[in-house]
C-alpha cells in the first residue's frame, strides 16, 4: 500500500493499544497512538488519521465526551468505538453521538481489523447513482446533495445512516436479510451476535418521523423499505 490509511488508537490501556497496533499494521495501516480523549484531539490535529479507534472509558477525558468535542467542531472523521460495555443504550448513545460503528471488548483482532476495512472502505452502495433521487410520498432521499427530507424537514442522519435508508430504497419492496445488509452497507461478513443492523434500524426510524412505517421488519428474514405497506399502516 503506497499510501496506507492512518489510524489513530486511543486507549488508555497500552497493552490494548500495542494490540491493536500490531493487527492493523500487519494488515497495511499506519498507527498512531493516545492515551485519553485530549490526547486525541491535539493528535487529530496533528495526524490528521482518516479513522479513529475510540475507546470510552478513559481518564482526564473519557471517549464519549472526546466524540462530542471532535463532531462539535465539525470534523467528519469516522470513528469506531472500542467499548466493555455492550447493553444497547451504550451502543446507541454512541452511535448517536456520531460515532460510525462500535466494536465490544474483548473483541477478536481478526472482527476489528474487518470492520476498520469496512469503514474505510466505505462507499455509496452500487445500487446508487450519482444525482439519483428518491422521492416516497413525504419522503425525499437526495444522493447527489446526501440529505434527506420528511415532510419537507430536513432529517439529520448520520453517514452510515444515510448509506442504510438509500442501500433499503435502492431494492424496495425486497426483504433484505441482515447479513445482505452489513455486506453491502458495511461491507463485512456477519457476525452472529452483532445487532449493528437492528441498532441502525431503530434510529433511522427514529429519524424518519412520520415515514418511518416505509421500514417494514420481515420476521425470520430481515427488513424492507416498502412505502405501501407504511402508507397503509398511517
Amino acid at each position: 500500500m503506497a499510501n496506507p490509511a492512518k489510524i489513530l488508537i486511543v486507549d488508555d490501556e497500552p497493552r490494548i493499544r500495542e494490540l491493536i497496533r500490531t493487527h492493523l499494521e500487519h494488515a497495511g495501516y499506519a498507527c498512531e497512538e493516545a492515551g485519553d480523549g485530549a490526547a486525541a484531539l491535539a493528535a487529530l490535529e496533528a495526524y490528521a488519521p482518516d479513522l479513529v479507534l475510540l475507546d470510552l472509558m478513559m481518564p482526564f477525558m473519557d471517549g464519549m465526551t472526546c466524540l462530542s468535542e471532535l463532531r462539535r467542531r465539525k470534523i467528519e472523521t469516522p470513528v469506531i468505538i472500542l467499548t466493555a460495555r455492550g447493553e444497547e443504550y451504550d451502543r446507541v448513545a454512541g452511535l448517536e453521538g456520531g460515532a460510525d460503528d462500535y466494536v465490544v471488548k474483548p473483541f477478536s483482532p481478526r472482527e476489528l481489523t474487518a470492520r476498520v476495512k469496512a469503514v474505510l472502505g466505505r462507499t455509496l452502495p452500487k445500487e446508487r447513482e450519482d444525482g439519483e433521487r428518491f422521492v416516497f410520498g413525504a419522503l425525499v432521499i437526495d444522493v447527489a446533495s446526501h440529505s434527506v427530507k420528511v415532510a419537507g424537514k430536513e432529517a439529520a442522519l448520520t453517514p452510515k445512516e444515510f448509506d442504510l435508508l438509500v442501500f433499503l430504497a435502492a431494492n424496495r419492496g425486497v426483504a433484505l436479510s441482515r447479513e445482505r445488509i452489513l455486506d453491502k452497507v458495511w461491507n463485512y461478513d456477519y457476525y452472529g451476535e452483532d445487532r449493528t443492523v437492528d441498532t441502525h434500524i431503530k434510529m433511522l426510524r427514529g429519524h424518519l418521523g412520520s415515514c418511518r412505517d416505509y421500514i417494514v421488519t420481515v420476521w425470520g428474514v430481515g427488513y424492507k423499505f416498502d412505502p405501501d405497506a407504511g402508507a397503509n399502516a398511517q
